[in-house]
């Protein structure tokens, strides 16, 4: 391969090796035909492959486990396997990369795309990212591993800078990134939006060149995220091969005239283009050529993963012996997500499910739709209910909807995300308008909610009067990608069984970062205490009520953050008044991260569900009735209150940022560091999660004949399943320094295993730890240190169950190699 690359690059002329540096179109990179190189095309990530639709409709996909669903298996082999099975997806798509995984850390319980992420642990992140990074291109699809670096909060993250200490970088921060290059050689990495310290991650020289290239010797790509370049040369030098999407903003003539300017020298562009060349080599696109075509695979094996993964990464946090399910009695099926198949988060992530199973589609198939009754109860959604059915657009090439349309076409739901070309490329994608109509036929009569936001100008008209206005009234929101306005809502009395006409308008408006052009129009009735009065009489009369709450896809997305951590609306007020009237009252959750319950004690289990995919409602009745143990651990902390979050006064008091930074004044303290460092316990800790059955862990044996030499330690142990059904637990292993002459977490987390077994079966665990295991960050040396003095080896089964302990004694310090 390197000398076809040589080959090609002596060939190239100065303008096609430009060329291959940025995006033809927002998902590709050009071909050279002279030189048969073929096109290399991307596509969205990190739980399934979207294809080059939009983030609304498009070719249908399988939808996997969130992020953090996947984090809550702490399981790798499990995460290559979803690896191995979006490559197929990727596939389908004809396209050679997938953007994924993400591996941010959740520093904050706010951050919108929490869900996006594995953990609050660098560790735990870097294994599961290295199995996914190991499926995906063992099947030869590229892994594009996300965001470097400092990406923690989504609010202005196109402009803040992550204030963050070096120390805390190398020991958080940065190990994920670290671990996919050394362990998996990933073979592209994506830079973040932020500035680190100052700096835009996309031409920053010490993170792209010195840590990612020197350091640790990548040889992969950096792409820039969508529109995330800033300049010309500096991207360049810094280390960042390619600049997306296109048509180029920063590239092209401008790059052109800055290597004939001498601004970019000739070899450093050269290693710029034969970074690119090897990688569509590896990927397979250096020589496909076949016609672009998009296909949507339902796979049998693709569905049976889904449903498996999510039930192991489902985290079982209390329960008084109601769940598994058992016997024959009537149960309530109650709350907002109880119909509603919450399966994904938000923003790029998103795709077009191939389907949408419901938690009361699967306790349906499970127990029989005759066992089961059905009430809302209160509602949960952050905006207005999209208005369903086919709506009429035209587009017209203006800002005003002025003269004649210039195309007509049909949309399926009052929504919209324009990406790339708009009304079949005649209109300009970033200065255009439509004028959508449609009907709205209400079940029930009442006043209703008509709700409308846009990255753009909008307005709604109902019966030909205005009742939303989001263009007169258009103020910068929480919305689409920080580009938007929050929800504008105004009422309007509506006839049940009556169509009324709708009609949205919608104009673009220019923008500084992003250039986004996406709406959504929706119409609800609001559910007042009658709801929660029904609920509360279905409870009674059921022998068991579970009750779906939690947040959906408006809450927890990308390009916007929580402003805390209590469920939404009136669900908390549910919760406690049919746990009132039912003992035997089952919470799920569905959120993407930790949740305030102030109704924990009064109810019989609680389930935490996130995000699991298409299969959500089978993997959730899988557990609710015992046919799959809760397989999964917390893979973040869930504090008391949002106040508990080491996070969160930069959070509430000076969000998102001060004078343009965020400060990480925490430094390494992130997740149940801080909540060791201050003697806090948590409602719920980093690793917990309750079985079905029990587990014992004993005989702990530790080889450290090595430690003294090169710091390297073994350990053993028995893990036996004390109880009567087969089920899985995660055994983990702490690390503790007990005297450093800097400041070090009480504990961390350096090494784990997924360990299932039948009742009454053992198992050997057998552990290993290298020296970085031990090390901190000395910043100011540059290195890392392994100190001599006592540590502690602390082994169980979350961070406040460590039942069994080895303590070592180093006589000697060791210094190591960045």
């Amino acid at each position: 391969m390197s000398n076809r690359i040589d080959q090609l690059l002596s060939a190239l002329t100065l303008e096609e090796k430009v060329a291959l540096l940025s995006g033809e179109d927002f998902w590709s990179v050009p071909a050279i035909e002279r030189l048969g190189i073929g096109k290399l095309r991307v596509t969205d990530g990190p739980n399934g492959a979207r294809g080059g639709g939009s983030l609304i409709g498009g070719v249908k996909s399988a939808s996997f486990p969130v992020g953090i669903a996947i984090g809550a298996t702490w399981n790798v082999e499990l995460a290559e396997q979803i690896g191995a099975a979006l490559a197929d997806e990727v596939k389908s798509k004809n396209a050679h990369m997938l953007l994924a995984p993400t591996v941010n850390i959740h520093r904050s319980v706010t951050n919108g795309r929490n869900f996006e992420c594995y953990s609050e642990d660098p560790i735990l992140s870097a294994e599961l990212a290295v199995g996914y990074i190991n499926g995906l291109q063992g099947q030869g699809v590229g892994a594009t591993i996300k965001h470097f670096v400092g990406n923690e909060s989504e609010i202005e993250r196109t402009t803040m800078s992550s204030e963050i200490s070096e120390r805390a970088l190398r020991e958080i921060y940065l190990v994920p990134f670290e671990w996919a290059v050394k362990k998996a050689s990933t073979w592209g990495v994506m830079s973040s939006y932020n500035r680190l310290n100052g700096t835009y991650t996309s031409e920053h020289n010490w993170l792209l060149s010195t840590v990612l290239r020197q350091e640790w010797g990548y040889d992969g790509i950096v792409m820039s995220d969508w529109f995330g370049s800033h300049s010309t040369a500096p991207t360049v030098n810094a280390g960042l091969d390619l600049e997306m999407p296109g048509p180029t903003r920063d590239r092209g003539q401008k790059l052109v005239d800055a290597v004939r300017a001498g601004e970019v020298a000739t070899d450093v562009l050269d290693k710029r283009v034969g970074a690119m060349l090897r990688l569509m080599g590896r990927v397979g696109s250096l020589d496909d050529h076949r016609p672009f075509q998009e296909h949507a695979e339902n796979r049998p094996e693709h569905r049976a993963l889904i449903r498996r993964a999510g039930a192991e990464g489902t985290v079982l946090l209390a329960n008084n012996g109601v769940l598994p399910l058992s016997g024959a009695g009537k149960v309530a099926v109650i709350g907002p997500n109880a119909k509603m198949a919450q399966i994904m988060g938000g923003g790029s992530a998103q795709l077009n499910a191939h389907y949408r199973i419901s938690p009361w589609e699967g306790l349906s198939a499970a127990l029989g739709a005759d066992r089961l009754s059905y009430v809302a109860g209160c509602t949960n959604h952050r905006f207005e209910p999209v208005l369903r059915g086919t709506f009429s657009v035209q587009y017209f090439d203006n800002h005003s909807l002025s003269g004649q349309p210039v195309h007509t076409g049909t949309m399926d739901d009052a929504q919209a995300f324009w990406i790339g070309a708009v009304a079949e490329g005649k209109v300009d994608p970033l200065h255009f308008s439509a004028r959508i109509s449609g009907t709205f036929t209400p079940e029930q009569s009442g006043e209703h909610r008509v709700g409308v936001y846009a990255a753009g100008f909008a307005k709604v008209f109902v019966d030909g009067r205005l009742v939303a206005d989001a263009w007169t009234n258009w103020t910068k929101g929480r919305t689409f990608f920080e580009e938007g306005c929050d929800e504008v809502v105004g009422t309007v009395v509506l006839e049940a069984g009556r169509a009324h006409d709708i009609v949205i308008e919608f104009a673009t408006k220019d923008f500084a970062t992003l250039g986004l052009a996406a709406f959504a129009a929706g119409i609800g009735l609001p559910l007042g205490d009658e709801a929660i009065e029904a609920a509360v009489q279905a409870a009674r009369d059921a022998e068991t009520a579970i009750v779906f709450v939690g947040r959906n896809g408006e809450w927890d997305t990308e390009g916007s953050d929580l402003q805390g951590i209590v469920l939404p609306g009136r669900q908390n007020e549910l919760v406690k008044a049919v746990a009132a009237a039912n003992p035997r009252t089952v919470v799920v959750l569905q959120t993407g991260g930790p949740v305030e319950m102030p109704w924990v004690a009064d109810v019989a289990a609680v389930l935490q569900a996130w995000y699991p995919g298409q299969e959500a409602g089978n993997a959730i009745a899988d557990v609710l009735t015992g046919a799959a143990d809760p397989g999964g651990r917390l893979p973040q902390t869930f504090p008391v209150r949002w106040a508990d979050n080491p996070a969160h006064s930069q959070d509430r008091e000076i969000y998102p940022g001060l004078e343009g930074k965020v400060r990480y004044e925490e430094g390494i303290f992130v997740g149940y560091r801080h909540y060791d460092r201050i003697g806090m316990t948590p409602l719920y800790p980093f690793g917990y999660g309750l079985s079905y059955t029990s587990f014992a862990l004993s005989g702990l044996t530790v080889d450290d004949t090595r430690f003294e030499a090169d710091g390297t330690v073994s350990v053993s142990f028995t893990v036996t399943n004390t109880g009567v059904r087969p089920g899985s637990t995660v055994v983990q292993l702490y690390v503790r320094d007990e005297k450093s002459t800097e400041p070090r977490p009480a504990k961390e987390l350096k090494a784990f295993s997924k360990v299932a077994l039948a009742p009454g079966q053992s198992n050997t665990v057998n552990l290993s730890l290298d020296a970085r295991a031990f090390a901190w960050y000395r910043e100011a040396a540059g290195h890392w240190l392994v100190e001599a003095g006592a540590f502690a080896l602390l082994i169980g089964q979350s961070s406040l169950d460590l039942p069994l302990r080895a303590d070592l004694t180093r006589s000697t310090t060791l210094m190591l190699p960045v």
